[in-house]
């Protein structure tokens, strides 16, 4: 499904990212996990049109999208869940969820909104509450329901559990794996490495802005390397 091939990209003269080459195939839950600063976020941008590339390519279905703006990335089924939430917190979270639906015909948008009260029930009760009143853990609902909006055909969500309590850790990762057995392929940058590669069908590790191990989920988390300096093993 996505392919990127010996991507580079830098923040002014600071390298960020050096020949990074992975897939996402279709269907799958792929995890890139590694420490902060490493690159991930970068890479997610990168792929979304935010950064733009200084070589390498992009392909998504087949098709280069190197070149794409942020709005045509979304069109092509992209959709990016972005670290830390960034909800709009003066409005509600029906509005919230709508902005995700920019780009789907108005005659569409109820039936992805009752999709996403199906996988999140509370935000039906709460949806004429101001995202900015509700709790860390259903914001990020809101986040995930926003991304689902777009009706994209590879989620990349970016730190999902970040700053959530444990019990609410545990829902998210049952979230990602319900979307994804309803069809969606997910691109899953995280911290939580022992969850991440825990529901992942394929793993990448970075370092310094390199890919520098990848295997499957299961193999990745029997990694002597990747118990050490990821698990505390």
């Amino acid at each position: 499904m996505l392919a990127i091939e010996k991507l580079q990209v830098a923040y002014g003269k600071v390298q960020a990212l050096w020949d990074v080459t992975l897939e996402v195939p279709d269907g799958e839950i792929v995890a890139l996990v590694g420490a902060n600063g490493a690159g991930k976020t970068t890479l997610l941008k990168t792929v979304s049109g935010l950064l733009r590339r200084q070589s390498g390519s992009m392909t998504y279905d087949g098709k280069h999208i190197e070149e794409s703006s942020p709005p045509e990335i979304v069109r092509h089924g992209i959709v990016h869940v972005p670290e830390g939430r960034k909800l709009f917190p003066e409005m509600t979270v029906i509005d919230n969820l709508l902005m995700g639906a920019f780009t789907v015909p108005q005659s569409e948008r109820p039936q992805r909104l009752e999709r996403v009260f199906d996988i999140f029930p509370l935000l039906k009760d709460r949806r004429k509450q101001i995202a900015g009143t509700l709790s860390g853990g259903e914001q990020q609902m809101v986040a995930i329901g926003r991304g689902l909006m777009g009706g994209p055909k590879l989620l990349m969500l970016d730190e999902p559990s970040l700053g959530l309590a444990p019990i609410l850790v545990e829902e998210v990762f049952r979230v990602i794996t319900e979307i994804n057995r309803l069809g969606v392929t997910v691109l899953l940058v995280e911290q939580n490495t022992q969850h991440a590669l825990s529901l992942a069908h394929k793993g990448f590790v970075m370092e310094l802005g390199r890919i520098a191990l990848a295997g499957s989920g299961s193999e990745l988390l029997a990694n002597s390397s990747v118990r050490k300096a990821y698990l505390g093993l």
